[in-house]
């Protein structure tokens, strides 16, 4: 069968799974609304986190990513995974014997203010809608591409599927999705890695592949390297980016996860605060079975993509070369006329005169990273059934994350806002219809910009982590372990931070700035961790001139700090 009738078919098929687990699942109140009723097995709820953990960036980008950056991509890798194992060690257990809904629910209440709890809901939304955004995008990069439609209209009916399952199930019918998610995604993304690895280095396991020979005798990575250093790319096995800016932006990555409203609340869901620690160790074993497939993929897929469509004429070039081409996710300019593809690095001057010498007028060949781990089964020639499976997985990665993302929204609006601010005597019926009205107008608003998102998944996503790093993470730590900090601090801190990083963001991705006005030679991506440093400075200073918090609030953080309820 073609490519596009499996795709149907395993596509159509996973998406009636996810209805019918909504429709079985309907929340008829607000706690199984917001918290699936707090009563999770925490086998279940880790892999549903790891589900909700593991987005378009995940499985569509991060490989991608990893595939043109080479050992700078490790620093998502170190980022994301360290992150997880921050939060499943220092914060979700406390978070969990606090006992509330939300992120911003923790905030108002420890910081006894409810100008605490708006910048906290604020904080909530900009970091969700932006991070919403990437997985919207991966959702249409996924549609576009098998079944032969525009990139909006895979936006459209991602946005539909996943409005569904959220508004009709809320927390508890998107956690039971998202289980079946996780096991649609891990499936599609080990059986193409192991199938290459077996292909290219004779290994089934694609982590030890990453190290082995090809049948010429020569190491995989080490062919790369060659490759890349001779059409003028920095080798992938070395850094060729400031050792600063690197780890900013993995500590942006890191600190920004353990401040990433829709993962914090997974724990909410589970019975007890053993049961917190118990998911997140199980969601870490779930997602290093993708983390540690990653690094095989990125450079099978840069391997094989070099070799299949390098110096080859373009009208012998393969079938899903011209199916990629028409998405506008894969062009090829024939800048000299000679009907050949020339993919090289034409920004480096000391490749330029063996680039003239050849005759090439500029790299022919552009290509979004997004689409490697897509079109890595086609290129490396599988079955069309595996192409299908990993567009079924992608989709996956993607609505999962855009779930609990949305619900994060919903419940910042209705719970926060509405039943804790603006109408606390609205009834429980009130407050669900509010939430899920909520959810309504976010799928529509993120399902546009969507349509026209500001870069690659991984990077949208990577601006989402340096907010989230920004604001919510020091105001969440010292709200655990100080019991000086009040609510003057953390709301100064939160606004600081937030309005930097965001302002930091803008500015150089689209306000005219160039790398080489990057403070200290920090990347947009990794002025999370400034932000953050400025966040504790500011919330530190002005907590140490104001008034120390009511007696009742530091005994709460000292009952907080008491992982066992």
């Amino acid at each position: 069968m073609e490519v596009q009738t499996w795709t149907f078919i395993i596509v159509g098929i996973t998406f009636a799974i996810y209805v019918g687990i909504a429709i079985l699942s309907r929340a008829s109140s607000t706690s199984e609304f917001y918290v699936a009723g707090k009563g999770v097995h925490p086998i279940t709820n880790g892999m549903a986190t790891a589900a909700d953990w593991m987005s378009a960036a995940s499985f569509l980008s991060m490989a991608g990513l990893i595939s043109f950056m080479g050992y700078q991509g490790a620093q998502y890798l170190m980022g994301w995974t360290g992150g997880y194992v921050l939060l499943a060690l220092l914060l979700a257990p406390y978070l969990r014997k606090f006992g509330k809904y939300t992120v911003p629910d923790f905030i108002g209440e420890r910081y006894y203010s409810q100008t605490a709890r708006l910048v906290a809901v604020i904080c909530a939304l900009f970091i969700s809608f932006t991070y919403v955004v990437g997985q919207m995008k991966g959702v249409g990069v996924a549609f576009s591409a098998f079944l032969g439609i525009e990139l909006k209209w895979g936006v459209i009916i991602g946005s539909s599927i996943v409005f569904f399952y959220a508004v009709l199930g809320g927390m508890k019918g998107i956690t039971y999705t998202q289980v079946a998610q996780y096991c649609v995604l891990i499936f599609a993304y080990l059986v193409p890695a192991i199938y290459i690895s077996v292909l290219m280095v004779d290994n089934p396991i694609p982590q030890i592949g990453l190290g082995g020979t090809l049948e010429d005798g020569t190491y995989l990575l080490d062919k790369l390297d060659k490759v890349l250093t001779d059409l003028g790319f920095a080798e992938y096995t070395t850094s060729h980016r400031g050792k600063m800016d690197l780890f900013f932006v993995t500590a942006a990555l890191m600190l920004g996860t353990a401040g990433l409203p829709h993962v914090i609340v997974r724990f909410f869901t589970v019975p007890k605060v053993s049961d917190a620690r118990r998911s997140a160790g199980w969601a870490l074993l779930f997602i290093a079975i993708l983390y540690t497939t990653a690094p095989a993929i990125g450079a099978f897929a840069r391997t094989n993509l070099i070799q299949t469509v390098n110096d080859k004429e373009y009208t012998s070039l393969p079938t899903w070369f011209g199916e990629w081409e028409q998405t506008g996710l894969l062009a090829f300019e024939d800048m000299n006329g000679d009907g050949i593809v020339q993919y090289y690095n034409d920004q480096n001057p000391t490749f330029a005169p063996i680039a003239e010498q050849r005759g090439w007028k500029g790299s022919e060949l552009k290509v979004d990273r997004d689409i490697m781990v897509l079109a890595n089964p086609s290129i490396a020639n599988l079955p069309n059934w595996v192409v299908a499976l990993v567009v079924a997985g992608g989709l996956a990665a993607a609505l999962s994350t855009a779930a609990g993302l949305l619900l994060v929204i919903s419940t910042s609006i209705s719970h926060d806002l509405l039943k804790k601010w603006l109408r606390p005597q609205i009834s429980d019926k009130g407050e669900l219809k509010a939430a899920r009205i909520a959810i309504a107008v976010a799928v529509v608003i993120s399902g546009y910009a969507g349509i026209n998102p500001p870069g690659f998944v991984a990077q949208v996503v990577a601006f989402a982590f340096g907010l989230a790093a920004a604001s919510f993470f020091p105001a969440i730590l010292m709200g655990i372990f100080s019991k000086r900090m009040n609510m003057q601090g953390a709301v100064s801190g939160m606004i600081v931070g937030l309005v930097f990083t965001a302002s930091y963001i803008f500015y150089f991705k689209y306000g005219g700035g160039t790398p080489d006005q990057y403070w200290f030679g920090i990347s947009p991506e990794g002025v999370g961790t400034l932000g953050m440093i400025f966040n504790f400075v500011v919330a530190l200073i002005v907590s140490a001139v104001t008034p120390a918090p009511p007696t009742e609030i530091q005994t709460l953080v000292e009952k907080i700090r008491i992982p066992r309820g």
